[in-house]
């Protein structure tokens, strides 16, 4: 174009189609990226709306619906989530609420919180004897297993006593529970995970039958622990040949009385094969069992007692002539959630209750609480159903937001390490021993498990692969034969973040 003046013109023109093809251009490359904008913008919403993620897959398979699963992830310091679906639904959570009883709980009471179990004399003690009753008066200790029992009463010899004269009087006044058969869940009132709270359980009221081929090699033997004196057994099973079908498969258990369950029946077949084999169940009422286990331990300090065992109310005024603390409630949790104890549980529902109640103290108090710590803190409860403290229930729901706000909070409190401690290690304790054994993900996942007829449920904290801490809660309530499935699906999503 500096060639000379003609040629100008031609040049300007050259120039200006150039301007133009370059703006044409741009134009349209700033159309490309609005478009991809909005088509990304799309994407994110249409994830939003039905994020399955990691569960697409096995929900296809399964043919499980997206309707019936409510699942959450989100990082411990974030401030919205990577995945959600259904989130703000109310559901069953099965033994998942326990991870809503145990912070409430460790947060209101403190690590140090421990139980009381108070020892009356009701008469005069002279040269080690106590001429009349001893009184036992519980607060609900969720863990006064056999061999805190075992110290106890050897506390209570260090005392000086030694025969009692009189009975043993029961003193579970402090809690008001509901009045249900244990059997009204489910119809297996002997299973242990039936057990309803009292303000004096012993040993979860469990009893652990043994069976083994005999020394005769014709007759079974039969041996419990605790061996209680106050429980009969009435043995009727033959020993024969054959492949073992394990426990129950060839006999029956009945118990005569189900009101009082002092005396059970074992009759049928019992394989040679099988040799000694193990069916932990519940026996004998609340205060039964009390008396069977002071009965059998005290009697190894060297101690006796004349009378047998009723139920009573602390004369106001007296004096303890010794009490008993249980283990701090930091030490109670960590049985509790990794292994799933509901009594442990309920009896952690009745100690909240106790912060704001009166006694006779019930699981709807404690329930309060509950509903009050929540609004307190912020924590959505829209929903929000708590019947006891266990999970163990038809009616309780919570929706995955609220859990996820719980857990969260929970991370942040100053109780965090002894929070994540109770929780089950996944491949190493707890109900999580068995998942992701031998991988990279073990040891990496503070979880709870729940299980209900028609719920599974998991939640609690993943530690990713990236070093970041995610907090994962996933509700399946309906057909749950996919649950464990789905729960895998979501775990190993989560870790790979």
């Amino acid at each position: 174009c500096r060639i000379g003046l003609r040629v100008r013109p031609i040049c300007s023109r050259i120039r200006n189609i150039t301007v133009s093809i370059v703006e044409r251009n741009q134009r349209a490359v700033m159309l490309q990226g609005a478009a991809s904008s909005l088509l990304g913008l799309l994407w994110l919403v249409a994830a939003s709306a039905e994020p399955l993620g990691p569960l697409a897959a096995p929900m296809q398979r399964y043919k499980v619906p997206s309707s019936n699963v409510s699942a959450l992830v989100q990082a411990v310091d974030g401030t919205a989530p990577i995945l959600a679906l259904n989130a703000e639904v109310p559901r069953n959570p099965a033994s998942t609420m326990k991870l809503i009883t145990t912070f409430v709980a460790l947060d209101t009471l403190g690590p140090t919180h421990t139980w009381p179990t108070a020892f009356y004399a009701l008469g005069p003690i002279k040269n080690g004897v106590l001429d009349g009753d001893l009184l036992i008066k519980g607060h609900g200790d969720p863990y006064l297993v056999e061999e805190n029992v075992w110290k106890m009463l050897g506390e209570l010899r260090g005392t000086g006593l030694r025969h009692i004269t009189g009975n043993l009087i029961i003193d579970d006044s402090y809690f008001s529970p509901p009045p249900i058969d244990p059997g009204d869940f489910d119809g297996e009132r002997y299973r242990l995970y039936n057990v309803a709270p009292n303000a004096l359980m012993v040993n979860f009221k469990a009893v652990t039958f043994f069976f083994a081929p005999g020394a005769d090699n014709a007759s079974v033997t039969i041996r419990t622990v605790p061996a209680l004196p106050n429980l009969t057994i009435t043995n009727q099973l033959r020993l024969t040949k054959g492949r073992c079908r394990g426990v129950l498969a060839s006999f029956d258990m009945t118990v005569p009385d189900p009101s009082a369950a002092d005396e059970v029946v074992f009759s049928g077949t019992y394989q040679a094969s099988c040799g000694e084999r193990a069916l932990p169940r519940t026996m004998l009422q609340p205060a039964a069992y009390v008396y069977g286990m002071f009965r059998q331990t005290w009697a190894q300090w060297g101690g006796t007692i004349d009378g047998s065992v009723k139920r009573g109310v602390m004369p106001a005024g007296s004096k303890p002539l010794y009490v008993w603390h249980s283990p701090p409630l930091a030490e109670v949790i960590r049985p509790l959630n990794k292994w799933s104890n509901n009594i442990m549980a309920d009896a952690l529902l009745y100690a909240l209750a106790g912060t704001l109640f009166e006694p006779p103290l019930s699981l709807a108090n404690g329930a309060s609480v509950v509903q009050s710590y929540l609004g307190q803190h912020a924590i959505p409860r829209e929903g929000f159903v708590m019947e006891n403290g266990s999970g163990l229930s038809r009616v309780s729901r919570i929706s995955a937001r609220t859990m996820q706000g719980t857990l969260q909070l929970a991370y942040r409190s100053r109780f965090m390490p002894e929070y994540l401690a109770s929780l089950s290690l996944v491949g190493l304790d707890g109900t999580f021993r068995r998942r992701f054994r031998h991988r990279p993900e073990t040891g990496s996942m503070h979880l709870k498990s729940g299980h209900l007829d028609g719920v599974a449920a998991a939640a609690g904290y993943v530690l990713a692969r990236s070093g970041k801490t995610y907090i994962v809660v996933f509700f399946l309530n309906g057909v749950t034969a996919a649950g464990d499935g789905l729960i895998n699906a979501l775990l190993q999503w989560t870790y790979q973040q």
